[in-house]
């Protein structure tokens, strides 16, 4: 009898859903717009420092604040969700982005454009937990490993090929239409959302602890503000190192109250079961390896190499394809294999790419970088989504929720650090090569890149050694 019981649980959903993939449909695209959003600037950074008027270490911010407002919000998910329904949620954080798009698309100053892009890192930080969350309560568990590579598809594809459609749009139209043209798709995904998304969890509306709240947009907001200002100031500097500070002081006071309290905004707690805990410590650390090299990467490409905008985008087209093809396979590979094998030969390929990446010149053939960056874009998805999975999967009950928001918080937080990282060492290594006597632009922003590779290459060296600590058998 418990057989036959256990058999039908694996075949069950936890909240049977008619169709589900309709269900996520519009989560799908407004989930692939943010992540989209996330990388399809890198390529149009040196475009627009030049009509701006603003200095690589200010250019930056529209990246890192996108990230950082998406790391805000994202440990907020759990308690929104609790207050408002699934359809409810989704659809605000759809007319957000758009708004957030037109405000940017609009913009006559930097200051207009940042604004735009933190609006729109608001709906990324609503839309990506739910995508896994709602994932894991409509498909059943032996579908489970395929339904979270599907939308691990989207998060690694999407910023993969950005720089691709991005350089494609730069090279017939303004930057502007970067932002116009996420607003189709968003009007699409609207409709998706308000035909088929059902909501898949009770509306509690518990009390809200506003000061648990205030601890993590200041704490976060301050670590990524001080990695952040590291560009400009140096890591030595007093607001560099107050900021850090601040924000190691103010988590820490946010931590302990998450895990004292009995209702906490942010449950803490799943980092005491260690699946969960090394879960999502590689999808951390394998996200910084994507987010350094892909913002380093699109600027590598034109101002080392000297290649046209448009020239750019296509150079980057095969390893987001690739990207796109890993991610779709490496979920099925949870289901058969488990996780461990597929994470450490993703890392262990995640290194050669990085390693080839740092070994670029300013003379260096196109079909090197391309190969270069395919090599990169099949490690870092490969990992991914049976590391994601392995994480998820690990967690039972209302907590498997906050395992999600946790995991997504954590994971822009370290991409909006792991970008800011890049671009201070890409500072550091011109210092170096213009202290040398050097006085050739191209070599100077190649040898910062060096700087900035090697530090994706170390983030995979540490994800391939946290790899080991995955099970060699799933449960």
């Amino acid at each position: 009898m418990d057989t036959v019981q256990n058999n039908q649980a694996v075949k069950t959903a936890r909240v049977p859903v008619a169709h589900p993939m309709l269900a996520m449909m519009g989560m799908l695209i407004g989930g692939f717009v943010g992540m989209f959003s996330e990388t399809s600037l890198n390529i149009a950074l040196p475009q627009l420092m030049a009509q701006l008027n603003v200095s690589t270490a200010t250019v930056q911010w529209l990246v890192t604040g996108y990230m950082l407002m998406i790391g805000i919000v994202l440990p907020l998910s759990s308690l929104i969700s609790k207050w408002f329904t699934t359809r409810q949620v989704i659809l605000f954080a759809l007319v957000d982005f758009a708004v957030g798009a037109a405000i940017s698309a609009s913009a006559p100053g930097f200051g207009v454009l940042l604004l735009g892009r933190m609006i729109q890192g608001i709906a990324t930080g609503l839309i990506l937990p739910l995508m896994f969350t709602v994932a894991m309560q409509i498909f059943p568990p032996y579908k489970l490993g395929a339904a979270m590579g599907m939308v691990g598809l989207v998060i690694m594809f999407a910023p993969a090929v950005g720089p691709t459609l991005a350089g494609l749009v730069l090279g017939l139209a303004s930057w502007r239409w970067i932002f116009w043209l996420f607003i189709p798709f968003l009007v699409i995904a609207f409709i998706f959302a308000v035909t088929s998304l059902k909501n898949i969890a009770p509306v509690t509306r518990p009390r809200i602890d506003f000061l648990s709240i205030l601890l993590s947009m200041v704490g976060f907001g301050s670590l990524v503000v001080g990695v952040s200002l590291a560009s400009d100031h140096g890591w030595g500097s007093a607001a560099v190192l107050g900021s850090l500070i601040v924000g190691i002081l103010v988590l820490a006071w946010y931590t302990h109250r998450q895990l004292t309290m009995e209702h906490p905004i942010l449950n803490l707690r799943a980092f005491a079961i260690p699946g969960f805990r090394v879960g999502a410590s590689l999808v951390m650390i394998n996200f910084g390896i994507i987010l350094s090299a892909m913002y380093l990467l699109p600027m590598y490409i034109q101002k080392g190499l000297l290649v046209p905008v448009a020239l750019t985008g296509i150079i980057m087209f095969p390893g987001g394809l690739m990207n796109a093809i890993v991610s779709a396979v490496s979920g099925r590979l949870y289901d058969q294999i488990g996780a461990r094998t597929p994470a450490m030969l993703g890392f262990i390929i995640s290194m050669i790419g990085a390693l080839m990446l740092a070994l670029t010149t300013a003379h260096s053939a196109v079909w090197y970088v391309i190969l270069a960056h395919v090599i990169l874009m099949i490690g870092a998805p490969l990992a991914m989504s049976p590391s994601q999975t392995h994480g998820l999967n690990s967690l039972t009950g209302p907590i498997a929720a906050d395992g999600s928001a946790i995991m997504n918080t954590l994971q822009q937080v370290v991409g909006a650090i792991a970008t800011a990282v890049a671009t201070s060492l890409l500072g550091i290594g011109q210092a170096a090569y213009f202290a040398s006597g050097a006085h050739q632009a191209a070599g100077a922003f190649t040898n910062g890149a060096h700087y900035g590779f090697y530090f994706t290459l170390v983030l995979a060296v540490a994800g391939f050694l946290l790899a080991l600590r995955l099970p060699k058998h799933e449960k």
